[in-house]
């Protein structure tokens, strides 16, 4: 799967200078890698466990100060699945993909269940853990154990689809496979742990999606990529789907300085987490209110609408904030609460609702 190779130009063979791509990465990470993050220089499965599951689509310079909160909260696996649920999404909250934090939490259950608390060294073990796919095993193994397996996260497969020139959108099923399988050939038989590092640092800091400093790369030299002069084109773009829009109002229900927020279903968007009610634009909310919380509303001002994108659709967030005058006994029903905006700031809310909380606050 290469590509047109333009202007005549050809990879200088990495065979030539007696250095494999595996020992160039190497050599490359222990002089110029990242050494000083705060899951490094540690064999604690959990820890590294849970770096990576937080490193999954979300950058390192955003995971390090959700990582320490989290750790100071939950500094071992026992107590993480000894939480309630909601106090592990609490700490989430802003993060984004919540699915991560409820696999999170069940699979230290699991582990507690039936590893006695020991987080399995066997690779087929960790794969069996809700949230942890193949690289995610991988990298497990690799920092906590010292096993030999390759990872292929989003920079890995960017440097990879450059360096040897595997074409095509690397969610296709034949792209991927062809990328594991070149993840598995340049697998060294030592340094294990340096290389592995060393793949995440090229492509998180060198190879990147835009703007990569192909100067300072150890593996430049064969790259196909850059001697075909096609770096934009690796790895292709997802293809290119029109995005559906949908619509929601959130109602900001105020009352006796406190806010009414509803628990989500567990599963699906925000699951398991607490949030503004919502209503269809045509519904009636004066009458809504009252039928569902036993609220009777005062006055309704429309705030500025929020834009709030997610992996399969766009939504558009109308806020309404209504003040209440009177609250019928029964809106304290299972699933629905009234906190201070301070507490509710506090509790598990999706990012949308923590700005729209915000914007109350200011107000």
């Amino acid at each position: 799967m290469g590509v047109k190779v333009k202007n005549n130009a050809r990879p200088r063979a990495e065979a030539s200078t007696g250095a494999t791509f595996a020992s160039r990465v190497v050599q490359w990470q222990q002089l110029h890698g990242r050494h000083d993050l705060p899951w490094q220089k540690s064999r604690d499965a959990y820890r590294i466990w849970l770096s990576e599951i937080m490193l999954q689509q979300t950058q390192v310079s955003t995971v390090i100060p959700y990582f320490q909160r989290f750790l100071a909260r939950f500094p071992e696996i026992r107590s993480l699945a000894a939480a309630p649920q909601d106090d592990v999404l609490a700490l989430w909250s802003g993060l984004g993909y919540y699915s991560r934090a409820r696999n999170l939490h069940r699979a230290a259950q699991q582990v507690i269940a039936e590893h006695g608390g020991q987080i399995p060294r066997e690779f087929a073990a960790l794969l069996a853990l809700p949230g942890i796919g193949r690289s995610t095993a991988a990298a497990i193994a690799v920092f906590a154990f010292g096993e030999r397996h390759a990872i292929l996260d989003g920079n890995v497969k960017r440097l990879f689809a450059r360096r040897f020139g595997i074409a095509g959108y690397p969610g296709d099923a034949k792209v991927m496979m062809t990328l594991w399988r070149e993840t598995e050939r340049q697998l060294p038989s030592r340094n294990i742990e340096s290389y592995t590092q060393g793949l995440m640092d090229l492509g998180a800091t060198l190879c990147t999606r835009t703007r990569p400093r192909c100067e300072l790369c150890p593996v430049a030299s064969a790259c196909i990529a850059l001697a075909t002069n096609t770096i934009k084109l690796f790895p292709a773009a997802r293809p290119r789907k029109t995005l559906p829009q949908r619509h929601t109002q959130m109602l900001v229900l105020l009352h006796a300085k406190h806010v009414l927020l509803e628990k989500r279903a567990p599963t699906g968007i925000w699951g398991g987490m607490w949030s503004l009610p919502e209503a269809a634009a045509d519904v009636d909310i004066v009458a809504l209110c009252k039928q569902r919380f036993g609220a009777s509303v005062a006055t309704q001002q429309a705030m500025p609408v929020l834009n709030h994108g997610f992996t399969h659709f766009k939504l558009d967030i109308a806020p309404q904030r209504l003040l209440i005058s009177a609250v019928a006994p029964h809106a304290a029903a299972p699933g629905v609460t009234w906190l201070t905006l301070e507490d509710a700031l506090g509790a598990a809310i999706p990012a949308p609702v923590k700005r729209i909380l915000l914007a109350i606050q200011a107000n």
